[in-house]
């Protein structure tokens, strides 16, 4: 039986954290050989290789299978943040989306630091419309680049078969963004 299953969990050290359960690391398989998923795990007895230790099971066909993955991703913003009442305060805080005009303070910034060129085009002014520069990096959005907001808000969450981004995990990812931009201005 196959689950859709796609669970994302940020974390400041996914390493320190997976010490301390019993999991399996997803595996990829390029070509003939079979590489450890960067970030996924499975909690589930999965069949593994004896002495790598990860799934001997491409992360798609265990999908298929009825496998479910958990990926775990490091974000570094985490480990700025001090308490829950400090990120409260800064997810609540409004952005100055003037910053996204400057390259030294985007190139700073989670997933977008090297998007520079497609940040100043379009120049987000609200939660989605980052999330939506954030879906456009991605090859499956790449020639929605150069549209208006009206084309792009269209088409950006269709669905298609090159690697896209999910509308959920965009505004997940637009707000961690705007919590370092949050932190970035705190600094100084």
């Amino acid at each position: 039986m196959k689950i859709n299953f796609d669970v994302d969990i940020d974390m400041a050290d996914r390493d320190q954290f997976l010490k301390l359960v019993k999991h399996v690391p997803a595996s990829i398989k390029r070509e003939d050989t079979f590489e450890k998923h960067n970030t996924g795990v499975y909690f589930q007895p999965i069949p593994s290789f004896p002495l790598e230790g990860f799934s001997t099971i491409d992360h798609k066909q265990a999908e298929d299978a009825g496998y479910f993955k958990v990926d775990f991703l490091n974000n570094s913003v985490y480990a700025d943040i001090e308490s829950e009442s400090h990120l409260d305060r800064l997810l609540e805080q409004e952005p100055m989306w003037e910053l996204f005009e400057h390259e030294e303070v985007v190139s700073q910034l989670f997933h977008i630091g090297k998007h520079f060129n497609i940040v100043k085009q379009h120049l987000p002014k609200s939660v989605e419309q980052l999330a939506m520069i954030l879906a456009m990096i991605r090859p499956g959005k790449r020639y929605l680049v150069g549209n208006t907001w009206d084309v792009i808000e269209k088409e950006v969450w269709e669905k298609t078969d090159d690697y896209f981004f999910k509308k959920s995990h965009a505004i997940g990812y637009a707000m961690v963004i705007l919590v370092q931009l949050n932190l970035i201005v705190d600094r100084l």
